[in-house]
């Protein structure tokens, strides 16, 4: 069979592609071919079936995830594409095949009673008590990124109207706001802790333990910290927070359009993940309390 070797010089000197893709191409290209040599089928020979029932043997047997299948057939559908252009099979049939939709991971958020207990794990007492749990509730009460919390000066912030201006992604700005919590964190903070922290005239807001503007990574050892001195099994990240945001805004009945402007989305489309929680949360509401709902 020597158009397989010829297609992956091919690969190599004119597609230039690297040599990990170029190796994960043969491995799913030869495990097509295996499998048509088991059932006795001839690889210029196909028809839409066959590769109907591989996709099934894919998933039903080898119980393969979406995304390993979606990367097996655009390997086939390359090496078709191939054997197509040198006229070893007159049509690609794998054109006809869509690769399989991605399994959309839903975003881990905290329960309300949850983020209690978290919040009360740092020594408001100390200045890296107070910075920990402005962390906290700052990344809940805007749902920002960690990438844009490390990133805050002082000069972003309007205490008088509760408003910080947040640099995003893409250099692109928006304004969010906090509520009473946040604001009494952030008096405390900047009053105290934040005076005895700030060895360097530093203008930022977060601060190390160095007195040096935190990184992202500092922000994830302290959240990493914070949920070992609770009772929660979590394992989590800064990002549970902006989860738990928008998750508890849409539970109360925030519209959608809403949350994508205070989270920064570009689309719509990264919004929308979040309304399979709520629906979840209120089909659990439903047939709890409607009459009819539950199950006689």
């Amino acid at each position: 069979m020597k158009e397989l070797p010829m297609y992956l010089e091919y690969l190599e000197y004119e597609k230039h592609y690297s040599e990990y893709t170029i190796d994960n191409y043969e491995k799913d290209i030869e495990e097509f071919l295996n499998y048509l040599n088991k059932e006795g089928l001839s690889y210029l020979k196909l028809e839409y079936s066959d590769i109907r029932l591989y996709l099934m043997y894919l998933k039903d047997e080898k119980h393969e995830k979406s995304t390993s299948i979606g990367r097996k057939l655009s390997a086939l559908r390359s090496y078709y594409k191939y054997l197509c252009s040198n006229n070893k099979v007159k049509t690609n049939l794998f054109n006809l095949i869509s690769s399989p939709k991605k399994e959309q991971k839903l975003p881990r958020y905290f329960e309300y009673n949850e983020l209690e207990e978290l919040f009360s794990v740092p020594d408001l007492n100390t200045p890296l008590g107070q910075r920990d749990r402005l962390v906290l509730e700052l990344m809940y009460a805007t749902g920002i990124r960690v990438g844009e919390l490390v990133k805050i000066r002082l000069k972003d912030i309007n205490r008088s109207e509760r408003t910080i201006l947040i640099h995003g992604k893409g250099s692109k700005e928006r304004i969010v706001n906090y509520g009473e919590y946040a604001s009494d964190i952030l008096d405390m903070y900047l009053r105290d802790g934040y005076k005895e922290l700030n060895k360097f005239n530093c203008d930022y807001l977060v601060l190390n333990n160095s007195g040096r503007v935190i990184t992202e990574r500092g922000i994830r050892y302290i959240l990493t910290n914070l949920i070992k001195k609770t009772s929660l099994h979590k394992n989590i990240s800064p990002h549970m927070l902006r989860h738990s945001f928008a998750t508890h805004l849409l539970n109360e009945g925030c519209d959608i359009l809403s949350v994508k402007e205070l989270l920064g989305h570009e689309s719509i489309s990264s919004t929308q993940i979040y309304t399979h929680i709520t629906n979840d949360r209120l089909k659990e509401i439903y047939l709890h309390n409607f009459p009819r709902g539950n199950s006689k």
